[in-house]
């Protein structure tokens, strides 16, 4: 059984930072590539960005150079740092799980889903 929780979302003001943290147990962020999504009200659900198990890195081209995906084995944790928020960065965010090496956007290559974290930016 594969649980993903999320931790870390709130209300904060644009320019400001947030840190959003997801443990996984059932399985290893040393050995599955993880990510981050996020939905708007009324928007599809779109990639934000992901990790692979060997530490590569890829990212929306909204979030790049504002927004980092550190992840530490050891406590077997993925963030994702956010600095420099504003108002559009506003939605539900998701952690998810994959097999395998690829970095995809499509949702539907994650195989596992965090229950998701509110992250409200002000103007």
């Amino acid at each position: 059984q594969v649980q993903l929780v999320e931790s870390g979302g709130g209300l904060v003001q644009a320019g400001d930072s947030l840190r959003l943290s997801c443990v996984a147990s059932g399985r290893t962020f040393s050995t599955y590539a993880a990510g981050w999504f996020r939905q708007a009200p009324g928007k599809e659900r779109e990639f934000v960005a992901a990790i692979s198990w060997s530490g590569s890195t890829y990212y929306a081209d909204s979030v790049k150079g504002r927004f980092t995906i550190p992840k530490d084995i050891v406590k077997n944790t993925v963030y994702l740092q956010m600095n420099s928020l504003k108002p559009e960065d506003t939605a539900v965010y998701y952690c998810v799980l994959k097999q395998g090496s690829r970095l995809p956007k499509n949702p539907g290559e994650y195989n596992y889903w965090g229950q998701g974290t509110q992250v409200t930016v002000s103007s």
